[in-house]
Formats: C-alpha cells, structure tokens, sequence
C-alpha cells in the first residue's frame, strides 16, 4: 500500500511538472522554427531544424535593446529599495520594541489586501497632476508601495529567529543600532534577502499593467508592452520574431531563478522547523 501511494505520488509529481514546463518549452521551440512550420505544422511539432533567423529578425525590427535596458534600471532600482526599507522597517519593528509597533505592522500588512487595479486611476491622476507620466519614477514607485508589506513581513518572519542576546551583546561592546544592523543582521539574512530579491524581480520584470496605464513614450517602455511592437498592420503578427523575442524576455528570469533557488527555499523555510 506504501508502495502504491509512493507511485502515486511521484505520477502526480510529474504531471505537475510537465503542466508546468511545457508551455516554457513550447515558446522556446516555437521560436525556433520557421514561418512556415508555424503555420502548416501541428502546435505540437518539434522544429524541423534550429532557426535562429527568429532571434536576429526580433532584436532587428524593434527596440528591444532599450527596452531590456527599461526593464533593468527599473528592477534594479526598485529591488535595492525595497530591500533597504523592508530590512530597516523589519528590524525596527520587530527587534526595537515600542508601544504602537503592532499598530504600524498591521498597517504595512493591510497593503497587501488592496488589488492594484483599484489604484490605477487615482495613481493616473496622482501622476498627471505631479508631472511624473512617463517617467521611470511612474513605474518604480508603485511597485515599492505594492511589494513592501510582503517584504516587510518575510523579513520580520526572519528576525524573530535571531536571539536578542546578539544584540544585547553587541550593543555591549559600543556598537550603535545602525552597527548592529548594518554588520550583524542584514549579513545574517542573506537567505531572506536572497527570497525578497528573487520574488520580487519576477513581478517587477513581469510588470505589464503599470507601465501599459503610466508609459506612452516608447522610450521608456518596458519589455513587457515592448512586445507589442511585433502586431503590425491589421493585427498581423510574425509569430516567430514574438516567440523569440518572449524567450529573450523569459531567459534573465530562469537564470536568476535557478541559480538562487536554494537560497530561495531557505529563506522561505527559515523558521520552519524550531530547535
């Protein structure tokens, strides 16, 4: 009977992975393969060989230079932001003990039950008035506010398995609270900071609604509304150009994931099992 639900187990395992590994390798194959085997060939068809004329068609009739430049300064920004206010706001509420912490944390968490699309207009409005539509500010701030309680709460998950007699210990020995912070708990937190970083750099480089709703100019914008430059006259689309141009856009993203994911699982697991 163990032996049957272990079968079981591995089956489902692997239908789960193969749900989810082949629409990835699906676009990737696709991208490979000529206009003509798009077209006349089953969905399901390998390529007949490796094209890669797709790949130089897609990066020659767009910008998607300057778009993959967007998207980086973007991320970049945005992620050493909010890993520099999730890790303070987390330290101070949670390891600097004051009389209305649980006031202000439940606050930061209230953030994380408001839909972003409820916000869009307000932001618009917010953003026409104060001059920052097509700016990269217009992109980079919503996305802080947005993605800042879940850090927020990861990073205070992480702290209250860190014994205050660090601390106290430190603090004994003449550090000051920036000392302690800045040279004992965020290096003890690499593992957390690692999850935050890695989570959030995929919705930040997915991003589509903010910077379809806040970028017009088509010098800012970003990869995600720059693959619309491949829809030409009457919604005609060349399939092959877009699929590679999507591979490109997929790739920064499985690389950063694979080569974080353990550090991924340990920062989410932190806290996990108690010894």
């Amino acid at each position: 009977m163990k032996k049957i639900r272990k079968i079981l187990l591995y089956l489902l395992m692997t239908i789960i992975l193969a749900v989810q590994i082949y629409p990835i390798f699906w676009i990737f194959m696709t991208s490979l393969k000529t206009t003509d085997e798009i077209q006349s060939k089953s969905t399901f068809a390998l390529p007949a060989t490796f094209n890669l004329q797709n790949y130089v068609r897609a990066i020659e009739t767009s910008n998607l230079g300057l778009y993959f430049k967007n998207s980086i300064l973007v991320l970049f920004i945005t992620i050493v932001a909010l890993v520099l206010f999730s890790s303070t706001a987390a330290f101070a509420l949670e390891k600097m003990k004051f009389r209305i912490n649980q006031g202000i944390l439940s606050f930061f968490l209230l953030g994380i039950t408001i839909p972003i699309h409820v916000t869009l207009i307000p932001l618009f409005q917010v953003y026409r008035d104060t001059h920052l539509l097509n700016t990269y500010w217009a992109l980079i701030v919503p996305q802080i506010g947005f993605n800042l309680p879940l850090s927020i709460y990861l990073f205070i998950t992480f702290y209250k398995f860190i014994p205050n007699t660090i601390m106290e210990a430190a603090a004994i020995d003449g550090a000051s609270i920036w000392r302690i912070f800045s040279y004992i708990m965020l290096p003890m937190s690499k593992n957390c900071i690692i999850t935050v970083v890695t989570m959030n750099s995929i919705f930040i480089w997915n991003e589509f609604v903010f910077a379809n709703t806040f970028i017009s100019d088509s010098n800012l914008k970003t990869i995600p509304i720059g693959l619309f430059d491949y829809i030409g006259a009457k919604g005609m689309v060349d399939w092959g150009a877009t699929f590679s141009a999507i591979s490109i856009f997929l790739l920064p993203v499985l690389i950063v994931y694979f080569l974080l994911n353990k550090g991924i699982i340990a920062g989410m697991t932190t806290g996990a099992v108690k010894e």
